[in-house]
C-alpha cells in the first residue's frame, strides 16, 4: 500500500500542471499509475478514464479512483483533494487579480505559447488511447460513428459515451 504522504506528493504535483484540461495528463497519469506504481493496469486505466467521462471534472475522477486502489478511501480522499489544491489556489489568486493581470504581455504572450503546448498533449494522448483500445473493425466502426455524431450533430456527449458502452456490451 502507498503512503499517504507519497499519495499527497504526487497528486499535487499533477495538479501543478493540470493546464488546458485533464486531457493532457494522460500520458503522464498513464505512466505514474501503471508504469511506475503499478497501481492499475493498463486495462484498469482505459476503464477507469471511460468511466470518469460520465462524471463532471473527467479526470480529476480518475484520481479518486486510483487514489482509492493505492490507499483505500483514505488514499482516494488525498488524492482528490491534492489534485485541486493547486487548481484553486492558483484560481483564487488569479481571480482577484484578473483584470490586473490580463494585460500584462508577458503573461498573455505565455498563454498564447501553452496552447499548442496543449494541443499536442491532446493529441498525443488521443493517439495513445487509440493505440491502446483501438485493437478491430469494430472499435473503428465505433469510433467512426462515435465522431461523427459528434462533428455533425448536437447530441449530448454523455448521450454518446452510453450509447458507444451498450454498442460495446452488444458487439462482445
Amino acid at each position: 500500500m502507498t503512503s499517504l504522504l507519497t499519495l499527497a506528493w504526487i497528486y499535487f504535483r499533477i495538479g501543478l500542471i493540470f493546464v488546458g484540461g485533464g486531457y493532457v495528463l494522460i500520458p503522464l497519469l498513464n505512466h505514474i499509475m501503471v508504469d511506475q506504481y503499478h497501481w492499475l493496469t493498463l486495462r484498469e486505466f482505459l476503464d477507469g478514464l471511460a468511466l470518469s467521462q460520465l462524471t463532471p471534472g473527467p479526470l480529476a475522477m480518475l484520481a479518486t479512483f486510483t487514489g482509492f486502489r493505492a490507499g483505500g478511501f483514505p488514499g482516494a480522499l488525498i488524492a482528490t483533494v491534492f489534485i485541486f489544491l493547486p487548481c484553486v489556489t492558483l484560481m483564487l489568486v488569479v481571480g482577484r487579480n484578473y483584470d490586473r493581470l490580463k494585460n500584462i504581455d508577458i503573461i498573455s504572450s505565455t498563454l498564447d505559447g501553452l496552447l499548442p503546448a496543449v494541443v499536442g498533449l491532446v493529441a498525443a494522448a488521443a493517439w495513445n488511447l487509440g493505440a491502446s483500445s483501438l485493437s478491430g473493425t469494430k472499435e473503428f466502426i465505433v469510433l467512426l460513428i462515435g465522431f461523427a455524431i459528434f462533428k455533425w450533430t448536437s447530441v449530448s456527449p454523455m448521450v454518446v459515451i452510453i450509447g458507444a458502452g451498450l454498442v460495446g456490451l452488444l458487439i462482445n
